[in-house]
């Protein structure tokens, strides 16, 4: 079983990526036509309300949170066409491992 610190250290670092996330899709040359999303609003707007979610202990959408950083996923369409794909590349890869580590401690 992990201890309460081990929890809340893997919610905050999911929650630093989703920031720095968030960070990114907030540049303004941003291209979001191949993301299905309608605009950094948009974007930001559902990063945000992960964050909120993640916050207050609600981990139920997870799976839904990690489509978002899969390959050919939104989070990628906007990294590859704006220019930032080999920073999306190690925010995937911590998000990867962050996601593993909430996974486990809220086993």
């Amino acid at each position: 079983m992990i201890d309460e610190t081990a929890k809340a250290r893997s919610k905050n670092e999911l929650i630093s990526v989703l920031r720095e996330t968030e960070s990114m899709l907030r540049k303004p040359d941003n291209d979001f036509v191949w993301s299905a999303w309608n605009g950094p609003e948009e974007a930001i707007s559902g990063i945000e309300s992960h964050i909120t979610s993640i916050e207050s202990g609600d981990f139920s959408r997870l799976s839904r949170l990690s489509l978002l950083y899969a390959p050919t996923g939104r989070i990628q369409e906007v990294s590859v066409s704006s220019g930032w794909g080999d920073a999306f590349l190690v925010l995937a890869e911590r998000f990867d491992a962050a996601l593993d580590w909430v996974k486990a401690a809220t086993a």
